[in-house]
């Protein structure tokens, strides 16, 4: 009986180390820069199905801390007059959408009868930008761990479809590096999927979908103190993405003292590889147990909701983009 006990034990060890080398082993692969972000993201999806994550424990920390330093990365080799004039130019649509989104979202949610914290959540993920969103809100709202966990699953599902399906449709309607780029910030939720869309599409088209992104992203704010007070909680409890105002010092900085074109070039170089390793991450993240978990309903409204956004700016910005 003990033998066995400890045969069985062995192979348990045996089995997890296997499983820590392929992950490993396509985490490096993920960091010689030699893959796009989509294909990161499909590789986490897949290796974690066949053998799991054994760092699963730690990855929404360094999910987090990882993508805000490629983010900001990515702000050297910007300029400010660009990151403005892209903001301004997307301010209208940027308002429409996210009163349209979150005014359809409570409908849906009263339709559908959602849990009515979780159908906030998806609400605010979908308008502003994805999972730093519903982390906000979260204790604004008081959620429990598992209406946000399911906010984030429906998020997270669909980002992953954002990723693959978004640059297809651009090369087929032939949207313009500008167009692309105003188009994903907008309908894409999550930061690590837009710019992982955009860099895709092209250079300028990063640089358009980040600083849109951001700007959307910093209408956190204000979303989170109108639910406060409607929710009658105090607003102190609100968390203000903060990486934000970093990466636009280091494009004021780029701007009124420039940093040598080869270490741009590096920098950049090393945040798009940050970028895809998150999306490797948040790919080990996406499981089989996620969606069961997630349910027919609120997958449903976050996929009407998302389509309502993607379907809206997209006509938009062909029409007022070009």
């Amino acid at each position: 009986m003990q033998s066995n006990s400890i045969i069985l034990v062995k192979e348990l060890l045996a089995q997890n180390k296997v499983a820590s080398i392929v992950f490993f082993t396509f985490l490096f692969v993920c960091a010689t820069g030699l893959i796009s972000p989509a294909i990161a993201l499909l590789l986490g999806i897949v290796v974690t199905h066949f053998f799991g994550n054994p760092i699963a424990i730690y990855s929404p920390k360094i999910i987090q801390w990882l993508l805000q330093i490629s983010v900001v990365g990515l702000g050297f080799g910007m300029q400010l007059k660009h990151v403005v004039t892209a903001g301004s130019a997307s301010f209208g649509i940027t308002v429409v959408s996210i009163a349209s989104t979150l005014l359809l979202g409570t409908l849906l949610g009263k339709w559908f009868k959602t849990d009515r914290k979780m159908s906030h959540l998806i609400s605010c993920g979908t308008a502003i930008c994805g999972g730093s969103a519903i982390a906000s809100i979260a204790p604004v709202i008081r959620s429990t761990e598992k209406q946000t966990g399911l906010a984030l699953g429906v998020i997270f599902i669909l980002n992953a479809i954002a990723l693959f399906l978004f640059p297809v449709v651009g090369h087929l309607l032939k949207l313009s590096q500008n167009e692309f780029g105003v188009w994903s910030a907008i309908a894409i939720h999550d930061t690590s999927s837009v710019v992982g869309a955009a860099s895709n599409y092209g250079a300028e088209a990063l640089q358009i979908a980040t600083s849109v992104k951001l700007a959307r992203a910093l209408w956190i704010i204000p979303i989170s103190i109108v639910t406060a007070l409607l929710t009658s909680n105090k607003a102190g409890s609100i968390k203000i993405p903060y990486f934000i105002f970093v990466f636009l010092g280091v494009i004021i900085m780029q701007t009124y003292f420039p940093v040598p074109d080869f270490i741009n070039v590096k920098i950049n170089s090393l945040s798009k590889i940050g970028l895809t390793i998150t999306l490797f991450l948040i790919g080990s993240g996406l499981t089989k147990e996620m969606l069961f978990k997630v349910g027919a309903k609120p997958l449903l409204q976050g996929l009407l909701l998302w389509v309502f956004i993607a379907s809206g700016s997209l006509l938009a910005v062909m029409y007022f983009f070009n």
